[in-house]
């Protein structure tokens, strides 16, 4: 939990500080690399000097308890413990562009967590990969100066369409760029990308 914790932070652009008497493999290779700080031994009061925000994930209970009173003033999570938090942080979907964040405000980290599981399976990398061709096709729209603002419109809603999206999980990224490309040709627009 840690590990996946810490991750999500450097991804954020968090200067992390790991305090524990062990790290996992991860957490390792991350402190090899310079990716992040660590303090060898347990947690001690006064540690959250200077602190921004604090992620606990310890199963002490009591230790979680002292690291959430011992923040005061600071924003704190206590890993799946409602209760011993002053912020709530929402599973979350990556896929390139594309982020889905889901969140049941704390009273069930583990359904935030199936329903990450269930979206990170209907919406695969794929998605992503197409995001970015989206983007590409987004600026050769807007830079076509012979198209009236409604006419613009209209193909950036055909291209962003729930057709695109139903042709996109049913016949794969492929189907769904060449029915942009189709859907650009129709309108004039020619020498489509990728």
């Amino acid at each position: 939990m840690a590990e996946r914790k810490t991750i999500s932070l450097l991804e954020a652009g968090a200067v992390v500080k790991v305090i524990s008497p062990s790290l996992t493999e991860g957490l390792t290779q991350l402190l090899k690399s310079g990716r992040i700080q660590h303090i060898p031994r347990e947690y001690r009061k006064g540690d959250l000097e200077g602190a921004f925000l604090v992620v606990a994930a310890t199963p002490d209970m009591d230790l979680n308890r002292s690291i959430f009173r011992d923040g005061k003033g600071i924003p704190v999570n206590v890993v799946d413990i409602p209760e011993l938090c002053s912020f709530i942080v929402p599973s979350v979907v990556r896929r390139g562009p594309l982020t889905i964040a889901i969140s049941t405000s704390g009273v069930s980290p583990a359904l935030s967590r199936s329903i990450r599981e269930e979206m990170e399976e209907i919406y695969g990398q794929e998605f992503g990969e197409y995001l970015d061709f989206l983007s590409a096709v987004r600026e050769k729209v807007k830079a076509q100066s012979d198209l009236a603002g409604e006419e613009r419109a209209r193909i950036l809603k055909a291209v962003g369409s729930r057709q695109a999206l139903r042709m996109l999980r049913e016949e794969g990224a492929e189907a769904a760029k060449a029915y942009v490309k189709q859907v650009l040709q129709s309108s004039g627009i020619k020498n489509v990308m990728r």
